[in-house]
């Protein structure tokens, strides 16, 4: 077999970690777009795993919630989400549009163990047992034991017909990330998945290597003309028979005479 006949090996892929609740799509969309021969591999990941996760290598780069060991990871904040209460539909609170903590001080707050909110003082009344996980709590509040805050996209991803959420005013958000492991220099195909994530054109000068404008046909036609009048210009020489150069007319002779006469009308002289 010779060496044009072998088989090109496949890259490794780019591993890209992300928590519940965070929907990476659009930007995989865009990686698949920009660098089609390089394979981008999915790793979800429990919020309070993420972090070791990046920094023992297993993931290149990860969508994570805030905060992270800043001494072992880079971050870049991407956006905040709005806290809501997980409620029956039935609950009274559905009747408003926005909760405050206060609203919630009779109810059983919920306060599972992967709970990604941070938490001064838990508003409410507190469970006898604490949920294992946020799947586990909702399981709870769709059986009437209490109520659940969560960031937003956790109530969208554990969805039930029976349940529904509001937004909670001035309670605790969750701030999403990309990060990953401090490295000088940073990796190219995280320096890649940055510029995505950033909104980066293809042609950033800090993404891959630009690629330079191409000609149109208008404009490689006039180039083509113009190097071709040059170099018949370089040899002939310079234009007779009374032409203008360029004009292609012959020279003119000024208003009322002669070319080459001063002005002024034909006549007999005037006698004295």
């Amino acid at each position: 077999m010779t060496g044009s006949d072998t088989p090109s090996a496949t890259p490794p892929p780019f591993r890209l970690a992300y928590v519940p609740g965070v929907t990476p799509t659009k930007w995989v969309r865009v990686w698949h777009e920009r660098l089609p021969d390089t394979p981008l591999e999915l790793v979800q990941v429990p919020p309070a795993e993420a972090g070791r996760l990046l920094a023992d290598g297993g993931a290149e780069a990860g969508l994570v919630r805030l905060p992270v060991d800043r001494d072992v990871l880079s971050a870049i904040p991407l956006y905040t989400e709005t806290t809501v209460v997980v409620i029956p539909k039935d609950h009274a609170a559905t009747a408003a549009e926005e909760v405050t903590l206060p609203d919630l001080a009779d109810e059983i707050v919920l306060h599972p163990l992967d709970d990604v909110l941070d938490w001064e003082t838990l508003p409410g009344r507190p469970a006898i047992e604490r949920p294992a996980t946020t799947a586990d709590a909702i399981e709870l509040v769709a059986a009437g034991v209490g109520v659940l805050l969560v960031p937003q996209s956790l109530a969208r991803l554990h969805h039930r017909k029976d349940l529904t959420y509001r937004p909670v005013l001035e309670a605790p958000e969750s701030r999403v990330a990309l990060s990953w492991p401090q490295e000088e220099p940073t990796p190219d195909l995280v320096e890649e998945f940055i510029g995505i994530v950033r909104g980066r054109t293809v042609n950033s000068t800090r993404g891959r290597a630009a690629t330079p404008p191409q000609p149109s046909a208008k404009e490689k036609a006039k180039a083509k003309a113009k190097r071709a009048g040059a170099a018949a210009g370089s040899g002939h020489k310079p234009a007779t028979g009374g032409k203008q150069p360029g004009t292609g007319r012959r020279a003119a002779a000024p208003k009322g005479g002669r070319a080459g006469q001063s002005g002024g009308k034909r006549g007999k002289p005037r006698g004295r």
